[in-house]
């Protein structure tokens, strides 16, 4: 990772305005990654993860918490950036091998951060969990990259039709080797079965060692949330259409989304686990809602006196990502002696027990109060980075 008073494709930059549908910066874009890596900290860092409030945990299998929508609104963030990021070399028409090239590199590095957090601090590599959030980034943004510079919005509708209609089929129709007829269960649908040949049990999560919420087959559907972002940034960037339009339309076509993975969700239950293709849907439908209600506050009208804390978070997104994943390791190899339990606990811990626990009667609140702090606290050290103009890309 390397700092730099330019964001690459982690923040968006726009092309000159002969070649954009707006000027300067989708300020939008910023405000919604950082309200969704905001989002990402908070159900990740729990104080307590026995005590947290329902609507910050993920459904138990079927079904879709506030939780659930975070991760599938990061990828189509992907899909909408790298159309930002790589619209001006595909316009330019030539060789886009050394674009792929960097695509791919960006991408390895992703996947690489996701590898390095699952091994620290033990690094015990044979019995690492290989799938992962930041992998599962990494290979979308480099499928879904590939997809928008060799093929064009008709042919990008037509495979994001295509996967999610395979994938229903595979995950209804094709029975796993050993377990009988499909079924949508834990660790007993064909995704499962395929990690566990392919990545072995000793790979995947560890808290079900059978299946893997991030696991390869998967990945397909999430494909079809960074296209979804794919998509709707080359309507944003539309010359000839205004920005009243854009935003109605956008609308429209969030709302049937929605509708679209609610009756899915009849035969294809919304499901983030397996990443059902009702799920992609229904996701993506309130994703692109959600960008077209910032985009129209943010870059139409221009009322961004709100948005500071959320701009400085999502122009560091990965960073804070990995390092809020990163640091709470490091705290707990400091051990310290936890008043009244006669044992010794890592200092996240310790500082939880004795700050938090004591301070709020209520237990979730306590949980609660303590992944705020942390929100807050990066917020502080980002709002620094960005008035420094340290933005670190990779």
């Amino acid at each position: 990772m390397q700092s730099t008073t330019q964001a690459a494709l982690e923040t968006t930059h726009t092309q000159p305005l002969a070649e954009a549908s707006q000027p300067g910066r989708l300020v939008s874009l910023d405000v919604f990654r950082g309200i969704t890596v905001m989002a990402m900290i908070l159900v990740n860092n729990p104080g307590d993860w026995g005590h947290i409030y329902a609507p910050l945990e993920h459904a138990a299998w079927n079904g879709c918490t506030p939780t659930d929508l975070i991760f599938p609104f990061f990828l189509f963030i992907v899909g909408v950036s790298l159309v930002y990021a790589l619209d001006g070399v595909k316009r330019q028409g030539g060789p886009l091998s050394a674009t792929m090239l960097r695509v791919v590199r960006r991408g390895a590095v992703l996947f690489a951060l996701g590898l390095f957090l699952a091994l620290f601090p033990k690094f015990e590599f044979a019995t690492v969990r290989i799938p992962g959030v930041l992998q599962r980034i990494g290979l979308v943004f480099i499928i879904s990259s590939a997809i928008f510079l060799y093929t064009g919005r008709r042919t990008q509708l037509g495979l994001l039709a295509g996967i999610l209609v395979l994938y229903n089929v595979l995950q209804q129709l094709v029975p796993a080797p050993g377990l009988g007829a499909a079924a949508l269960l834990p660790g007993q649908d064909l995704g499962a079965w395929l990690d566990r040949t392919v990545l072995t049990e000793a790979h995947l999560w560890k808290s079900s060692k059978t299946w893997d919420p991030e696991g390869l087959l998967s990945t397909l559907p999430a494909v079809g949330t960074g296209l979804l972002g794919v998509i709707t940034a080359q309507w944003l960037r539309r010359r000839d259409v205004q920005p009243a339009e854009k935003v109605a339309w956008l609308f429209v076509d969030g709302a049937l989304l929605v509708v679209l993975g609610l009756i899915w969700n009849g035969w294809f239950p919304i499901n983030k686990s397996l990443w059902t293709s009702s799920y992609v849907l229904y996701t993506g439908g309130i994703a692109i809602s959600a960008l077209a209600a910032l985009y129209w506050i943010c870059d139409v009208q221009g009322w961004r006196g709100w948005i500071k804390p959320f701009l400085v978070y999502g122009v560091n997104a990965i960073t804070v990502f990995f390092l809020s994943g990163l640091i709470p390791r490091i705290l707990n190899l400091i051990k310290q002696p936890l008043p009244g339990s006669g044992k010794e606990v890592g200092l996240k811990e310790w500082l939880y027990q004795t700050l938090f626990v004591p301070t709020f009667a209520v237990p979730e609140n306590a949980s609660l109060a303590g992944a705020v702090t942390l929100i807050l606290i990066w917020l502080g050290i980002l709002w620094w980075m960005y008035h420094k103009r340290v933005i670190i890309k990779v």
